[in-house]
């Protein structure tokens, strides 16, 4: 299998997946600005010129992030990275990932996007301020939720995480301080340190 990525995007999480899975893939980067890869034209790749993709071992690729990271979990259901079809802590994993999507992940393209957005100082001070509110907002509900489990599920690491810790990754970059939340934080710093988690990293240039 092959993941199309881009450096530290929402990639990262089906590539941390991969990595806990202790899979055999590879890894392609892409540059989104000029829609390119290695292997040519991405758009000819996927059509909706997003990231992350997968090359299944089928040949066919498969899109979207929360799609990629399901399917890659049930091709090794005795992992437990995702729980067992028909349980009750399935549908509990997917409202997390769909929790992640929406509020969390969607809640820093503004913050990334008020560069492009708006010419004046003025207008994307008053964005981002704006919109830091609304995530910070979502990182509440999150930090009570979550409280003191080691992950959103509780004890067990799960395909929710690697993308909740994608996401909140980018608050360094959008000036949003996860202090705050001291077991956000703690959280946080207990992903980063597994070893697929790093391994990931390392291959994309991040560590």
């Amino acid at each position: 299998m092959k993941l199309f990525y881009s450096r530290g995007a929402c990639s990262l999480a089906p590539h941390i997946v991969l990595a806990e899975l202790n899979m055999v893939y590879e890894v392609e980067a892409v540059d989104l600005n000029k829609k390119s890869c290695v292997s040519g034209d991405f758009l000819k790749i996927n059509a909706k010129g997003s990231i992350p993709v997968l090359r299944m071992e089928n040949g066919e690729f498969l899109t979207e992030g929360q799609v990629i990271s399901q399917y890659l979990a049930d091709q090794k259901p005795e992992s437990n990275i995702y729980p067992k079809f028909g349980t009750t802590e399935r549908y509990r994993c997917q409202e997390w990932m769909n929790f992640v999507a929406t509020e969390i992940h969607k809640g820093f393209s503004p913050l990334f996007g008020a560069e492009r957005l708006f010419t004046t100082d003025a207008g994307k001070t008053e964005c981002k301020t704006a919109y830091k509110g609304v995530l910070t907002q979502k990182l509440n509900y999150l930090s009570e939720t979550m409280g003191e489990n080691d992950f959103l599920m509780g004890k067990t690491f799960t395909i929710a995480d690697a993308y909740l810790f994608t996401c909140l990754s980018w608050s360094k970059h959008v000036g949003l301080d996860l202090n705050q939340w001291k077991n956000i934080t703690t959280y946080m710093e207990r992903v980063g340190t597994r070893p697929a988690v790093i391994r990931a990293m390392k291959e994309e240039g991040m560590l």
